[in-house]
């Protein structure tokens, strides 16, 4: 397998050098932060990645003030006990993008949420005291006992809550391909997911960088950088 510095150094040349390839790096991962993110926003965010899968992501971030509204702020709680008209109100409400079963994941995000929080607390300090050498059990606890977290959507929304892991884009698949690693286009088997898991785990050791930089920084060494 390729070493992680010349990954980082294919992609300094690319981007204009270390100084500009360290601009474009996100946050560093705040454990703290998430532990305190509260349950509404974590609910808000599966609910944002959920709607977003498959469809433009601009339409969605244009009518999300009107979704904040409509799912009463995402308050878990006050969701679960909705009435079933509550629920088939919001297949007629303009203020959202009205798909049914989308709809409906929102009502069993929120027990799925609560039932998290039940366990430890709160949905943010469960996700804070995941460790990121461990992605993938994670994605397949969001698989199962979520409702449409399953897959990119489930990664999506691991990386915009804060939590530090990796993300099976095209192009972090075409670096990981590159790099030596024997893995699919598309990146759907567990075995593949296990592979990738696993050469993350290396390069983490490696460098020592999080998670969210090794991706970061695989996607920006090859292809269009369409995402990471």
């Amino acid at each position: 397998m390729t070493s992680f510095k010349t990954i980082r150094a294919r992609a300094e040349k690319r981007k204009g050098g270390p100084k500009a390839l360290d601009k474009l790096m996100p946050d560093k991962p705040d454990l703290k932060r998430l532990a305190r993110l509260g349950d509404d926003r974590i609910l808000a965010e599966m609910t944002r990645r959920v709607f977003c899968a498959g469809f433009a992501w601009s339409v969605i971030d244009a009518k999300w003030d009107g979704f904040e509204d409509a799912f009463l702020h995402f308050q878990p709680a006050k969701l679960s006990f909705q009435p079933e008209d509550y629920w088939e109100g919001l297949l007629r409400d303009a203020r959202i993008v009205r798909n049914g079963a989308k709809i409906m994941s929102v009502r069993d995000n929120a027990a799925f949420v609560q039932e998290i929080a039940k366990e430890h607390g709160s949905f943010g300090k469960f996700l804070a005291k995941w460790p990121p050498s461990n992605e993938i059990d994670l994605l397949d606890l969001l698989t199962k006992r979520g409702s449409r977290l399953g897959g990119n959507t489930g990664q999506m929304l691991l990386r915009f809550v804060g939590w530090d892991g990796f993300v099976t884009s095209k192009d972090v698949v075409a670096c990981l391909r590159d790099a030596g690693l024997d893995i699919a286009e598309e990146v759907k088997s567990k075995g593949d997911l296990a592979k990738v898991q696993a050469q993350f785990n290396a390069w983490a050791d490696e460098t020592g960088l999080p998670y969210t930089y090794l991706s970061r920084i695989c996607a920006l060494s090859v292809g269009e950088n369409r995402s990471d």
